[in-house]
This record gives C-alpha cells, structure tokens and sequence, in this order.
C-alpha cells in the first residue's frame, strides 16, 4: 500500500468557481485521489480557500465589505460548489484559520533562523490618490517581455515573466485607475537565490514529469533566481512574527503555499491523532502529487520546493501536475476577477454533477488549452454520456432484468476473448491515470462502452431468448460482467453512477476495488435499473431571443478620437479593462465623463470604427437630440447586473433586434400616454420576448444621468 498525497491548488476567495478551474485544477485531482483509493493506496487529499490574496481586498472594496466577509462568503460558495462536483477532499478548509496562522509563522521563523531570511530596503509601488502602498494584485500595466497590456505587477500571467517594482511599463491602480509611483520601505526578503544548486540538483532527474512542466521549471531555474519579498505593507493576512513589523503581514505567495502542510496539520487534529500528519510528510516512501493550471508552475517546482529544503525534513513534490488552460470561444482566459465564465454554482441548478464532470473531463486541457461552449457541452452529454455509456448499461440492464432477475456464469468462450480485452482496457486505463493524462483514460472508458454496445448487438439476445435460452443467458452474463467492469473503469470519473450500476448489478453496499475488474463477479442477482443519466435540454436562452451580459463599468480615461471629430475613445474597467469607442462629444466633455459609471453590453462582437477597436457599447437614451448615458444607483460595485448571465457573443445585427426603452419607475410597462408620468423618475426596462423587466443593481432601479428626459426615449 503506497502513501499518497494529493495537493490541490487553493482558490482564491475572490469569487465562485469557474468551469476552467474545475476542469483544470479540481477535477484531476479528484480523478487521481478516486483511481488510488480504488488501488487501495492510502491517500490522503487537502485543499482550501487562499482567503489572503489582493484579490480579496479588492473584491472586498469593490462590493464595499470587510475581507473576512468577502472571504467566508467565497468559501461557502466554493466548498457547496466542490461537494456537489464531487470533489472528495480529504479536508478543503481556509487559510483565515489559528491553525495555518500558527503553521505559516513557525515555518516563517523556521526560515529566518536558518539565515534565509534577511531585511532590505527597497521601492515599492504606491498610490497617491489612496495614499497606500500596493500589493502586486493591486497594480496593472505592460509586460515588459510580451507586452500583455493587464500584467499584474510581479508576473504576467501570459509569459510567465517575474517582475521587481518598477519593471512594469505604465504601471497604474487597479482601483482608482492612476498612475503608482515609486516609493522606499523596508521588508523582509527570502534567499531564494541561496538554492539554485540544490534546485537544479532537484529537477535533474524529473524527467518523468510533462515536457511543459520540467521544460518551463529548468528554464526559469537557468535564468537566474532572484530574492522575493517576504513581508508587505498591508493588514489583511498573517501579521509578520517579528519585532517592530508586526503592522506587515507575510506575502501570500509565501503562506499560502504552506497551507498544504497546514491542512494535513489541521486534518490530523480532526481525527483526533495530532502525529497522524508526519505519516504523509516526514514519511520518505510517501509521494506528494500537486496540481493547478500552468501560471502556477514556479511556485510548485521552485520556490516551494525551496521552502521545503531550507525547513527541512519536509517530503518534496514527487509530481506536479499543471494543466494549460480552459476559455471561451473567443480564446481569452476565463477568470473570476474579470468575469465571464460559468461557475459551478451557476450550472448547478440546470444540471447534474456527471453531466458537468463527464464535459470537462473529456475537454481537459491537458497538452493545450481547450475551449468551453454551452454547444459542445450539450452535444458531448447528449452524443457520448448518454448515447454510448449510459445506453450500453440501460439497454443490458434492463433486458436482463426483465427476462431473468439473475445470472451466473462461466462466460462463454467468446465472451471470455472479450473479457480479457476489457481488462487489457482497464490495465491501459490505469496507466493513463498514473501518469497524469486523464482524457486520454476516459476515451478508452467511452471505446470500452462502444465494444459493449457492439457486442450486446452481436449477441442479439432479443432472438437467442426465443430460440436458444441458455445462450442467452449466457450472453447476458457476459455483457453484465462488461458493465460491472464499465463500473468501476468509470467510478474516478463518474462516481455517483458508478455506485448506481452496482446497486442495480445487487452489489450495493460493496466497496469497488480496481482488482476487481480482472475478477469474475460469478452470479448477479439483479435490482429494477432506471436510466443513470439523462439528456441535456435546448437551451432556455435559444428559445428567448438575444442573450444580454449586462455590466456596471467605470469609465477609467476618456481622449479624443484622433480621426473623427464626434467620437470618444474610453477605457472602461467592467471587471475587465476594455477600450470603447462612442460618439459622445457632442453631449458630453471629457472632464464630465472621466471616472463615470455607466452601463455596458459586454457580450457585444468587437468592431473597429475609424481605425480602433471597440470592445462593447455603453448605453445611452435620446430624446429629441438629446443623448444621456444610463447609470447604475449610488455605490453599485462594478460587476454584472442583476439577472443577466454569462451569455455568447453577439453581432450588432442581433442587438439591434432587443427592444430596449426607458419607462417610468413604478410602472408595469412602457405604453403610457407622455404627460401623466413627470412626477416619475425614468429608469431602463428590458422588453423583449419574455415580457419587461427592469434593469436593476442590487434591486435598485438604473437611471437617466442628469434626470428626467421624457417617456419613450429608446436605448441607444
């Protein structure tokens, strides 16, 4: 029995779950974690909430809420999102906790003692509208390297490049949209530059891994390492154990990392067996598997690596497991920060945990990135889940039931060539999962599936029951044989239904072992079977016309169009900076417009006027000549608006079809006589084919800037 340890990435508590975080970080874990348990290893997989990053704060500010709050609220979210997913975790907690403040401090001081651990004065970035020091999450500019224009300001997350403080090109506030400046302070630093020989050493013989992890691993150790910040002039996270720092709080690249042996800490605490951790950490025939998406690979091949050799008596990473990335169809990455992608907790109500787990298995973007389309998922479920596996085990199931109740074997010669082929299948299978290359293991589950189908069609038992009994029963011996193996093949991907087709085999309540798939089950004393899955209905948004992702933007800077006298070019932070173009200059001066919030179609085609790409409209009413931009109530974070949902693209033709006007607040509907309603304040109404609605944020009405401009205006 090996010692397995499964490290799963932590999520930022920023935001619910994405699709491309399922399929890319939480998904293979759970597939490797179910395959060794069914191997009867002892395995033992943690998890949790980074409730510390930046990017809580910033969510925190932008909604206008304490981190703590913004923190536990993300945390709920995404654990009910990972239960009902099916991740098995052995324990998924947080980093806000006694435990990992006390773990992160002792290997804090652990460190320092060690001489790893130094003080230096340098430059950091600052605001000096917000008159604060900002963390790296907290400021945005050019990738000196690439020149992705939204690189974070230590690592863009395109090319992978590191920055110090002032490396960015343009650097700027997230929040307030300024330029920073430099400014001195004084912080801890780590050695990082003190491992290069052991980290080489380290990687010499990891081979084993994928070319994309070693390969990126040795290139960024032969660049050079350089020290990183260990401290930061910040409140929120764990406040540095030193004397006179005690207002900065420990970098959350560092503790966060730490939060895998934190968690194993905590999870032995649980079970009432302090000790129980070291079995899996201090245990040399113990092998700790870490996975997460390609931007955090240096993290988990050098700097935590190093972590664990300047503490000392720590198991390093045996295997890390980095997945490319999941987008949407336009081909950017899906973020939380940003918006746009399906969460878990969005998908939760329309469909079942295997249908989105069986889709994002079979799109997992193992060797590169692989697209995510509401299309593709309802053709793969409807095509492959259902159509092969579930109807193979329905179609078998059934049949059997209905004319026998029970069977036993031996198979049949034939039936046996079959068999064995299966567990060549399952043999080729498990090798797949070992290394890490899950969809290529499930494809040879689905072909598994196809021979059955092809088999049970061969055998025909609908005319061997009439003429021949015993070779059918014979037949359907073989074909439940198939369908227990098919089981418990499939249990790392879809193990709810695995459990159901054992139940229906009368093997409830018996734990599967992957041994058994090369065994003979002898006799199944069958229960009635229902359908394991089911199909996934047209989409409700095809049937109601245009999708709109709506959005509350700010207007970040505004400049004259060099080439055309009536337009606008805007920067607009939706969640996501976009650069709009709008003829505006005739109702309104830049001065009016900078720092606006205002309303954006965020799904609408990109499209260049004059020359610049505009990436959205921002809505606007007209009256009688007068134009005037919608805007959202007092205080409305930037985000999506109440009621609209992520959605697909859409062309300027099919906007032009949405029937948008303003109405009076108070009032159901729109058709009423111009006149009666000036005592009214006018907000949006959505009219469309599902009826009016209201645009709303936070149950406030969106209104008018400037007031009043008369019933009937339409949206612009």
């Amino acid at each position: 029995m090996a010692r397995i340890v499964v490290n799963v990435s932590w999520p930022y508590a920023n935001g619910a779950i994405h699709v491309g975080q399922a399929s890319g970080s939480y998904l293979p874990p759970d597939i490797f974690a179910r395959y060794h348990r069914l191997k009867g290893d002892s395995v033992l997989m943690v998890s949790g909430s980074d409730q510390h990053g930046t990017s809580v704060t910033i969510k925190a500010e932008k909604e206008r809420l304490t981190p703590d709050a913004i923190a536990e609220k993300y945390h709920a979210v995404n654990l009910k999102s990972m239960e009902w997913l099916g991740i098995s975790f052995d324990l998924f907690t947080k980093t806000h906790t006694e435990n990992h403040f006390d773990v992160a401090r002792d290997f804090f001081s652990k460190l320092m003692d060690s001489g790893y651990v130094y003080p230096k004065r340098t430059q950091e970035y600052y605001c000096t509208t917000d008159r604060r020091f900002l963390a790296d999450t907290y400021v945005v500019g050019t990738c000196p390297k690439c020149g992705n224009k939204e690189s974070k300001g230590n690592q863009c997350d395109v090319c992978g490049t590191t920055f110090e403080a002032g490396e960015l090109i343009g650097a700027r506030c997230v929040l307030c949209g300024n330029p920073t400046v430099l400014k001195d302070t004084e912080n801890l630093f780590y050695s990082l530059s003190k491992f290069e020989g052991k980290l080489s050493e380290y990687l010499s013989d990891k081979d084993y891994w994928k070319p994309s992890v070693i390969d990126f691993s040795r290139n960024w150790l032969s660049a050079g390492l350089t020290d990183r910040a260990l401290t930061r002039d910040l409140e929120w996270g764990i406040p540095v154990p030193v004397k006179g720092m005690e207002k900065k709080v420990i970098y959350v690249w560092f503790e966060a990392v730490i939060g895998y042996l934190s968690a194993a800490i905590e999870w032995a605490k649980k079970r009432g067996n302090e000790n129980e951790w070291k079995d899996y950490w201090e245990n040399p025939e113990a092998r700790h598997y870490y996975f997460m998406g390609k931007d955090n690979i240096p993290f988990h091949t050098i700097i935590w690596p190093s972590m664990l050799m300047g503490h000392g008596g720590l198991e390093l990473p045996y295997y890390v497991s980095a997945t490319e990335w999941v987008t949407p169809s336009d081909g950017k990455k899906f973020s939380k920060s940003r918006g746009g992608a399906p969460t878990i907790e969005s998908l939760m109500e329309e469909f079942t945990p295997e249908q989105v787990r069986y889709y994002l298995s079979a799109i997992m973007p193992e060797g590169r990135d692989s697209e995510f389309s509401m299309e593709s998922f309802e053709a793969k479920v409807n095509n492959e889940l259902v159509a092969t596996l579930g109807n193979y085990y329905h179609r078998v199931l059934s049949f059997a039931f209905k004319n026998f109740g029970s069977l036993e074997g031996p198979a049949s010669e034939e039936g046996t060539l079959i068999l064995d082929d299966i567990n060549k299948a399952a043999e080729e299978e498990a090798a797949l999962i070992e290394g890490c290359e899950f969809k290529k293991a499930l494809k040879v589950v689905m072909d598994t599936a196809q021979k059955g189908n092809q088999y049970f069609d061969r055998c025909a038992p609908w005319f061997s029951l009439k003429k021949d009994r015993a070779k059918c029963q014979t037949d359907l011996y073989v074909n439940l044989e198939l369908v227990r193996k098919l089981a418990v093949m499939s249990n790392p991907f879809l193990p709810f239904s695995s459990a159901r087709i054992l139940s229906f085999l009368g093997l409830a309540g018996v734990s599967p072992m992957w041994d058994d798939i090369g065994k003979d089950a002898g006799k199944f004393t069958l229960r009635e079977p229902s359908p394991v899955f089911s199909k996934i209905e047209a989409r409700k948004e095809e049937e109601e016309g245009v999708p709109l992702d709506l959005r509350v933007g700010r207007i970040v800077s505004v400049k004259k169009h060099p080439a055309a006298d009536k337009l606008f070019l805007f920067e607009v932070d939706t969640g996501e900076r976009r650069q709009i173009v709008a003829g505006l200059r005739a109702h309104y001066t830049e001065e009016q417009l900078a720092g606006k919030m205002v309303i954006v179609v965020s799904n609408l085609a990109s499209a260049k006027l004059r020359g610049y790409e505009s990436q959205g409209m921002m809505l606007a009413a007209e009256k009688d000549g007068r134009v005037r931009l919608l805007v959202p109530p007092d205080g409305a974070p930037i985000g999506r608006l109440d009621g609209s949902v992520p959605s697909r693209t859409i062309t300027i033709d099919e906007f032009r079809t949405v029937d948008l006007r303003i109405a009076a607040s108070g009032v159901n509907g729109f058709a009423l006589e111009e006149g009666k309603l000036k005592e009214w304040k006018e907000v949006a109404v959505v009219v469309d084919s599902s009826g009016v609605s209201p645009l709303t944020v936070g149950g406030h009405p969106v209104g008018v800037d400037g007031g009043s401009i008369g019933v009937g205006a339409k949206i612009r």
